[in-house]
Protein backbone atom coordinates (compact mmCIF):
# COMPACT_ATOMS: atom_id res chain seq x y z
CA UNK A 1 0.00 0.00 0.00
CA UNK A 2 1.27 3.23 -0.98
CA UNK A 3 2.75 6.25 1.83
CA UNK A 4 -0.57 8.35 0.34
CA UNK A 5 -2.89 5.54 0.55
CA UNK A 6 -2.09 4.71 4.37
CA UNK A 7 -2.52 8.51 5.54
CA UNK A 8 -5.77 8.75 4.06
CA UNK A 9 -7.27 5.79 5.57
CA UNK A 10 -5.59 7.23 8.81
CA UNK A 11 -7.41 10.69 8.90
CA UNK A 12 -10.38 8.90 7.65
CA UNK A 13 -10.31 6.02 10.50
CA UNK A 14 -9.89 9.58 12.88
CA UNK A 15 -12.48 10.76 11.90
CA UNK A 16 -15.24 8.20 11.83
CA UNK A 17 -14.32 7.21 15.14
CA UNK A 18 -14.86 10.62 16.41
CA UNK A 19 -18.29 10.71 14.86
CA UNK A 20 -19.18 7.84 15.90
CA UNK A 21 -18.66 8.68 19.78
CA UNK A 22 -21.25 11.23 19.30
CA UNK A 23 -23.98 9.89 17.59
CA UNK A 24 -25.15 7.28 19.94
CA UNK A 25 -28.67 8.26 20.99
CA UNK A 26 -29.27 8.88 24.41
CA UNK A 27 -31.84 6.45 26.14
CA UNK A 28 -33.47 6.11 29.64
CA UNK A 29 -35.99 2.42 29.78
CA UNK A 30 -37.96 1.25 32.78
CA UNK A 31 -40.39 -1.21 33.32
CA UNK A 32 -43.55 -0.32 34.24
CA UNK A 33 -46.55 -1.49 36.04
CA UNK A 34 -49.80 -1.76 33.92
CA UNK A 35 -52.87 -2.46 34.92
CA UNK A 36 -55.20 -4.03 32.45
CA UNK A 37 -58.45 -3.89 31.99
CA UNK A 38 -60.03 -5.61 29.29
CA UNK A 39 -63.21 -6.13 27.84
CA UNK A 40 -63.69 -9.53 26.74
CA UNK A 41 -66.75 -11.13 25.12
CA UNK A 42 -67.59 -13.10 28.06
CA UNK A 43 -67.18 -9.99 30.62
CA UNK A 44 -65.20 -7.75 32.37
CA UNK A 45 -61.35 -9.27 32.84
CA UNK A 46 -57.85 -7.73 34.28
CA UNK A 47 -54.67 -8.08 35.22
CA UNK A 48 -51.28 -5.90 35.80
CA UNK A 49 -48.44 -6.82 33.61
CA UNK A 50 -44.89 -5.35 34.20
CA UNK A 51 -44.38 -3.68 30.37
CA UNK A 52 -40.72 -2.79 28.87
CA UNK A 53 -40.25 -0.93 25.74
CA UNK A 54 -36.61 -1.21 23.88
CA UNK A 55 -35.61 0.71 21.11
CA UNK A 56 -32.67 -0.17 18.57
CA UNK A 57 -31.76 1.60 15.31
CA UNK A 58 -33.21 0.77 12.25
CA UNK A 59 -32.85 2.57 9.16
CA UNK A 60 -34.17 5.62 9.26
CA UNK A 61 -35.45 5.10 12.82
CA UNK A 62 -35.83 3.15 15.19
CA UNK A 63 -37.44 -0.77 16.05
CA UNK A 64 -39.53 -0.95 19.15
CA UNK A 65 -39.81 -3.44 21.16
CA UNK A 66 -42.97 -3.92 24.03
CA UNK A 67 -42.77 -7.04 26.05
CA UNK A 68 -44.84 -8.09 28.82
CA UNK A 69 -43.64 -9.95 31.83
CA UNK A 70 -47.13 -11.44 33.05
CA UNK A 71 -50.45 -12.34 31.03
CA UNK A 72 -53.25 -10.63 30.52
CA UNK A 73 -56.84 -11.71 30.21
CA UNK A 74 -57.75 -14.98 29.66
CA UNK A 75 -59.93 -17.46 27.89
CA UNK A 76 -62.93 -20.09 28.92
CA UNK A 77 -61.72 -22.20 26.38
CA UNK A 78 -58.16 -23.61 25.21
CA UNK A 79 -56.80 -21.69 22.18
CA UNK A 80 -54.96 -23.98 19.98
CA UNK A 81 -51.25 -23.49 18.34
CA UNK A 82 -52.06 -19.96 16.39
CA UNK A 83 -55.58 -19.03 17.55
CA UNK A 84 -54.49 -15.40 19.44
CA UNK A 85 -52.84 -12.90 17.79
CA UNK A 86 -51.95 -9.31 19.84
CA UNK A 87 -51.23 -5.97 18.55
CA UNK A 88 -50.84 -2.49 20.63
CA UNK A 89 -50.21 1.06 20.45
CA UNK A 90 -47.55 3.10 21.95
CA UNK A 91 -48.17 6.50 23.41
CA UNK A 92 -45.68 9.05 22.15
CA UNK A 93 -44.94 12.32 24.43
CA UNK A 94 -43.15 14.66 25.28
CA UNK A 95 -41.32 16.13 22.52
CA UNK A 96 -44.02 14.19 20.10
CA UNK A 97 -47.28 13.15 20.09
CA UNK A 98 -49.39 10.53 18.87
CA UNK A 99 -48.90 6.73 18.64
CA UNK A 100 -46.72 3.77 17.36
CA UNK A 101 -48.39 0.43 16.13
CA UNK A 102 -46.70 -2.56 17.32
CA UNK A 103 -48.09 -6.08 17.12
CA UNK A 104 -46.42 -9.60 17.22
CA UNK A 105 -46.81 -13.01 15.89
CA UNK A 106 -49.29 -15.61 17.00
CA UNK A 107 -49.54 -17.74 19.57
CA UNK A 108 -46.51 -20.97 19.54
CA UNK A 109 -48.11 -23.62 21.59
CA UNK A 110 -51.59 -23.97 22.82
CA UNK A 111 -52.98 -21.72 25.76
CA UNK A 112 -55.03 -23.64 28.32
CA UNK A 113 -58.22 -22.11 29.43
CA UNK A 114 -58.97 -19.71 31.94
CA UNK A 115 -55.24 -19.24 32.16
CA UNK A 116 -53.54 -15.80 31.92
CA UNK A 117 -52.62 -15.08 27.59
CA UNK A 118 -49.10 -14.58 27.31
CA UNK A 119 -48.37 -11.78 24.95
CA UNK A 120 -45.21 -12.33 22.75
CA UNK A 121 -43.43 -9.09 22.15
CA UNK A 122 -44.54 -6.50 19.73
CA UNK A 123 -42.28 -4.76 17.28
CA UNK A 124 -42.93 -1.90 15.33
CA UNK A 125 -41.38 1.11 13.65
CA UNK A 126 -40.80 4.79 14.73
CA UNK A 127 -39.54 7.07 13.01
CA UNK A 128 -39.07 10.80 14.74
CA UNK A 129 -40.27 14.56 12.60
CA UNK A 130 -39.06 16.38 15.82
CA UNK A 131 -36.69 17.27 17.81
CA UNK A 132 -36.26 16.46 21.68
CA UNK A 133 -37.23 14.00 24.57
CA UNK A 134 -39.95 11.81 23.46
CA UNK A 135 -41.26 9.19 26.16
CA UNK A 136 -43.39 5.88 24.68
CA UNK A 137 -46.03 4.76 27.29
CA UNK A 138 -47.96 1.61 26.86
CA UNK A 139 -51.20 2.11 25.07
CA UNK A 140 -54.07 -0.56 24.67
CA UNK A 141 -53.76 -3.98 24.09
CA UNK A 142 -55.87 -5.89 21.55
CA UNK A 143 -56.14 -9.39 21.10
CA UNK A 144 -57.83 -11.25 18.49
CA UNK A 145 -59.00 -15.09 19.21
CA UNK A 146 -61.04 -17.67 17.87
CA UNK A 147 -63.17 -14.46 15.68
CA UNK A 148 -63.29 -12.63 18.89
CA UNK A 149 -61.49 -9.35 20.09
CA UNK A 150 -60.41 -8.27 23.47
CA UNK A 151 -59.78 -4.85 24.48
CA UNK A 152 -57.43 -4.28 27.35
CA UNK A 153 -57.05 -0.42 28.26
CA UNK A 154 -54.37 0.74 30.87
CA UNK A 155 -56.55 2.10 33.92
CA UNK A 156 -53.48 2.97 36.32
CA UNK A 157 -52.11 5.82 33.94
CA UNK A 158 -48.25 4.35 33.75
CA UNK A 159 -45.47 5.79 33.36
CA UNK A 160 -43.05 6.00 30.43
CA UNK A 161 -41.16 2.56 29.53
CA UNK A 162 -38.86 4.71 27.43
CA UNK A 163 -37.51 8.00 26.42
CA UNK A 164 -35.15 9.03 23.72
CA UNK A 165 -33.05 11.98 22.89
CA UNK A 166 -34.02 12.14 18.70
CA UNK A 167 -33.08 14.62 16.06
CA UNK A 168 -36.70 14.58 13.19
CA UNK A 169 -36.52 15.40 9.99
CA UNK A 170 -38.74 18.09 11.01
CA UNK A 171 -40.87 17.26 7.34
CA UNK A 172 -44.57 17.32 6.40
CA UNK A 173 -47.40 19.01 8.01
CA UNK A 174 -48.49 18.19 11.84
CA UNK A 175 -51.15 15.04 11.46
CA UNK A 176 -54.90 15.89 13.16
CA UNK A 177 -54.92 14.56 16.77
CA UNK A 178 -55.79 10.65 16.62
CA UNK A 179 -54.23 10.56 13.30
CA UNK A 180 -50.88 9.08 14.32
CA UNK A 181 -49.11 12.11 15.84
CA UNK A 182 -46.08 13.48 14.75
CA UNK A 183 -44.81 9.89 14.21
CA UNK A 184 -44.53 7.92 11.04
CA UNK A 185 -45.72 4.21 11.93
CA UNK A 186 -44.86 0.58 11.08
CA UNK A 187 -43.84 1.28 7.56
CA UNK A 188 -40.52 2.69 8.03
CA UNK A 189 -41.64 5.72 5.71
CA UNK A 190 -39.56 8.89 6.17
CA UNK A 191 -36.09 9.98 6.73
CA UNK A 192 -34.14 10.87 9.66
CA UNK A 193 -32.28 14.37 8.96
CA UNK A 194 -29.40 14.76 6.48
CA UNK A 195 -26.76 17.43 7.70
CA UNK A 196 -25.13 19.14 5.50
CA UNK A 197 -21.16 19.19 5.78
CA UNK A 198 -21.22 22.13 8.19
CA UNK A 199 -24.04 20.96 10.66
CA UNK A 200 -21.68 17.70 10.17
CA UNK A 201 -18.59 19.44 11.48
CA UNK A 202 -20.56 20.99 14.22
CA UNK A 203 -22.02 17.56 15.54
CA UNK A 204 -18.36 15.91 16.02
CA UNK A 205 -18.26 18.67 19.15
CA UNK A 206 -15.03 19.50 21.13
CA UNK A 207 -13.50 16.41 21.42
CA UNK A 208 -14.28 14.97 17.76
CA UNK A 209 -13.68 18.24 16.28
CA UNK A 210 -9.81 17.74 18.42
CA UNK A 211 -9.29 14.21 17.24
CA UNK A 212 -10.32 15.44 13.12
CA UNK A 213 -7.77 18.18 13.41
CA UNK A 214 -4.77 16.46 14.92
CA UNK A 215 -5.65 13.92 12.77
CA UNK A 216 -5.10 16.53 9.49
CA UNK A 217 -2.32 18.18 11.13
CA UNK A 218 -0.22 14.60 11.32
CA UNK A 219 -1.03 14.00 7.80
CA UNK A 220 0.34 17.32 6.72
CA UNK A 221 3.34 17.39 8.52
CA UNK A 222 4.17 13.70 7.34
CA UNK A 223 3.36 14.36 4.15
CA UNK A 224 5.69 17.73 3.99
CA UNK A 225 8.66 15.64 5.62
CA UNK A 226 8.46 12.70 2.81
CA UNK A 227 8.59 15.68 0.27
CA UNK A 228 11.73 16.66 2.29
CA UNK A 229 13.01 13.29 2.22
CA UNK A 230 12.85 12.79 -1.11
CA UNK A 231 14.00 15.68 -2.32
Amino acid sequence: MSYQKRTALALAAAVAGSVVLVAAPAAHADVVNVDYQCQTPIGPKGAVSPIDIKSTPSGSGYRLTMSFEKGVSSSPVELGKGAMSPSAVIELGGAEQGTVNVSGPPNTEAIPPNTPIKISDLTGTYTPRKTGKVTFTAGVLTIKALGTTTTCTPKNKPGPSLALDVKGSGSGPDPAPGAGGGARTNSGAGELPRTGPLDSALALGTFGGTVFLTGAAGVLWLTRRGRQAAG
